[in-house]
């Protein structure tokens, strides 16, 4: 086993996956945080790499293509800070990166992974349910329905008709873009039949995000989504005659779901979430149950 621990997180590679624990120190991000532990199939993988620097290194992952919903619902737009397959390495702790790097390596190698892009997801995507609030409105999505409720801030021509129900079934599309300068960023939501082109700011199906901190937290409903649509490699024509999601679900089962309750009890103690997230979502949960 190889393992790296460091005050951004810690590393462990066992041949078979790599745990990434996002680590508790007040400069580990928000997404991060939320997020908690991933664990990484050795199949998952295209690649590991670590830079030095003076000060700091940082150990980086290569996902193989399609084979994580988050990375496939970001498109690569993810500031490092919040990207989960990065790892900042203290300069004492170089050999140990190299070290770390060595293994994974000589494991894709023995085990002959492929870098080539997969036709199905390898990563399950966040746990649901999730609730995050941030621009212009609230996105909730509990595996089967997202709702989307809006707040004093959204324009009045989008707030008009009141909360939004969509089913995960009538979804072709999830995307979430960061604000960027002085161009707001958005989570979208693309309808089957109903496509548009309006700006997030008139949209129903989206939500307006302005850069602020939680904006990230929408990327991470955006991967919950985009794990139960139809993989990007499956045909459109294919989808609609299976009406299956390809991706893999999270369990279902009961101590999973005490997991859950356990972990939303955790980020609200922290303040992640705010009272009326954490309500939202502890009622989904024990709907479930």
């Amino acid at each position: 086993m190889a393992e790296i621990i460091q005050k951004d997180g810690t590393w462990t590679f066992d041949g078979d996956a790599l745990r990434l624990t996002p680590g508790r120190d007040k400069n580990v991000s928000l997404l991060r945080r939320t997020l908690g532990e991933l664990t990484v199939p050795l199949r998952a993988l295209a690649g590991i790499s670590f830079e030095q620097g003076k000060k700091s290194g940082r150990l980086r992952l290569r996902l193989r293509d399609g084979a994580d919903p988050l990375l496939q619902a970001t498109g690569g737009r993810l500031a490092e800070p919040n990207d989960p397959y990065q790892l900042t390495v203290e300069s004492d702790r170089y050999g140990v990166a190299e070290y770390v790097v060595d293994e994974v390596r000589d494991a894709l190698l023995l085990d002959r992974v492929p870098a080539d892009p997969v036709d199905g997801y390898l990563l399950p995507g966040p746990s649901v349910p999730l609730s995050v609030s941030a621009g212009d409105g609230t996105a909730s999505f509990d595996g089967e329905r997202v709702r989307l409720e809006w707040n004093w801030k959204t324009e009045d021509s989008k707030s008009a008709a009141g909360a939004r129900l969509l089913a995960l079934t009538d979804l072709t599309t999830v995307e979430w873009h960061p604000a960027v300068g002085l161009e707001n960023g958005y989570l979208r939501f693309t309808v089957r039949g109903a496509e548009t082109k309006a700006p997030p700011k008139y949209d129903p199906n989206s939500v307006e995000l302005w850069g602020f901190k939680k904006d990230p937290l929408m990327a991470l409903v955006a991967a919950a989504v985009q794990a139960r649509l139809p993989h990007p490699t499956v045909s459109p024509e294919a989808a609609r005659a299976t009406e299956q999601p390809t991706a893999i679900a999270p369990e279902d089962d009961h101590d999973a779901l005490l997991r859950r309750l356990r972990e939303l009890g955790d980020l609200h103690k922290s303040g992640i979430l705010t009272d009326e997230e954490f309500a939202t979502a502890k009622r989904a949960v024990l709907k479930r149950m």
